[in-house]
């Protein structure tokens, strides 16, 4: 990859202790995520991509190890320093659409504009996503696949460097998800914003630049994605 890296990782462990017991969630990670790219971090439950994906995006810090962004190392920032890079330069997805079901789509990504330094206009985040038409109505009016697309506008629409979405598609039926993937594309594609995707699904990573696959806390296998199909092309 020829990008500025924009997450270096070296030697990341996780353990969680439950009593006596250890649990070691991840096994010393070395992996660098580059600017504009489209990554899909693949395994199967308890691989470890949460934690990793989390540990990246500030919800969680490493047991051992080292986490950069750009030149800020992560792993010694304090909770405001945390705080601040959450809010200014990550936008999260997540398998469950986390909406305030009082708020219309428009509202709950007013929600985040309010607090953001040069936020996206709320209708422009909306029309990216495919859902100009549906800006006014509530999230119990929409779909599944409509609600994780006002998710994905209202992680976008601070402008984040990078989004991270973990099992965006999960709750999702293939032909829904696959209108949500585009979406995801059209981030990556329009805005340039670096995507990181966590997935069991073998086939969503056929959309990505790079797959690195993880198994049992470890990175087992890391390829550049040399036939990278369009979300409609895949065979789910």
């Amino acid at each position: 990859m020829t990008n500025q890296c924009i997450f270096h990782a070296e030697g990341i462990t996780k353990v969680y202790r439950m009593g006596e017991v250890e649990v070691h969630a991840l096994r010393g990670i070395d992996l660098d995520l580059y600017s504009g790219e489209f990554a899909v971090l693949l395994g199967a439950s308890g691989s470890g991509k949460s934690t990793l994906l989390n540990i990246l995006g500030g919800l969680d810090t490493p047991t051992d190890g080292k986490v950069f962004y750009l030149d800020q190392e992560l792993t010694r920032a304090s909770d405001r320093e945390l705080t601040h890079y959450r809010r200014h330069h990550v936008g999260f997805v997540f398998q469950f659409y986390n909406l305030i079901p009082s708020l219309t789509a428009r509202e709950n990504i007013a929600v985040v504009t309010e607090i953001a330094d040069h936020p996206m206009k709320t209708e422009d985040a909306l029309k990216l996503v495919g859902l100009e038409a549906r800006m006014d109505h509530f999230p119990a009016q929409l779909s599944g696949g409509e609600q994780q697309r006002v998710a994905i506008a209202r992680a976008i629409a601070k402008k984040p460097d990078v989004l991270l979405c973990d099992e965006p598609t999960g709750a999702l039926d293939s032909t829904t998800g696959i209108v949500v993937l585009e979406a995801l594309q059209q981030v990556n594609e329009q805005l340039g914003t670096s995507i990181a995707v966590i997935t069991h699904n073998a086939d969503i990573a056929q959309m990505a630049d790079r797959v690195i696959q993880l198994t049992d806390g470890r990175i087992s296998e890391l390829r550049i994605n040399s036939d990278k199909r369009a979300p409609n092309e895949l065979s789910w």
